[in-house]
């Protein structure tokens, strides 16, 4: 019994400990670092490989941020999920949570992290499935074109860009809101990622990839002044 109720109290410990880290690491939003989050199902979670350094170079560049260029990747059950106040989930297919990832992304979430998902195409009917695991009872809600995160150092009042046509519907932008708190954002028929990319990747005319950066930027100053 004495054994069962110190693995209790370790776990409690190391689960308060990350979180204190994780704020500390919030502190100062300078030279921080994001991550790319890896997960299981057969989804190609790893779509987009030019898209977080370009993104990150923009930000640098025009936003006065200071954030590593060097971007990580984060199993989403691993506790080093902690280490970084954003994270990145992309693909076209499938993906699952097992229930110990489940809990620990929403206690990344609660602990003031945040998730940025951008449908590559596909992704859409398993990342609702998944996040009703995190969030219970829960489900996307779709933002006004007046939320914050529509109007940083960018402004867009009609919400997300239109970047590649998938199946020819609106952008739209879904948060998960905890608390009066966003603590996840969701551009869906929109494919900020593909935007993102290095210009010989899809082809996209610069105005188009400059429409993806600036959104993309505005998302990244939305969290930081958090």
């Amino acid at each position: 019994m004495r054994f069962i109720f110190l693995q209790a109290y370790m776990k409690q410990f190391w689960s308060i400990l990350v979180i204190i880290l994780f704020f500390l690491f919030q502190v100062n939003a300078q030279g921080v670092q994001i991550a790319l989050v890896k997960y299981k199902g057969g989804g190609d979670w790893y779509a987009n490989p030019t898209s977080l350094p370009n993104l990150v170079r923009f930000c640098n560049k025009n936003t006065g941020t200071n954030i590593d260029q060097d971007i990580a990747t984060v199993d989403i059950g691993s506790p080093e999920i902690f280490n970084y106040p954003f994270i990145h989930l992309t693909g076209h297919g499938n993906i699952i949570f097992s229930p110990a990832e489940a809990e620990n992304l929403r206690n990344y979430l609660l602990a003031g992290g945040f998730l940025h998902i951008s449908d590559n195409y596909g992704l859409d009917p398993y990342i609702r499935r998944e996040m009703a695991k995190v969030f219970p009872g829960m489900e996307f809600t779709e933002l006004p074109y007046t939320h914050p995160i529509y109007h940083q150092t960018y402004d867009f009042p009609d919400g997300l860009p239109k970047i590649h046509e998938h199946d020819n519907k609106d952008p739209r932008g879904f948060g998960i809101i905890y608390e009066n708190k966003l603590v996840c954002f969701y551009d869906y028929e929109c494919d900020l990622g593909d935007g993102w990319e290095s210009p010989e990747v899809h082809g996209d005319s610069e105005e188009k990839r400059l429409e993806a950066l600036k959104m993309g930027a505005n998302i990244i100053q939305y969290v930081f002044q958090q």
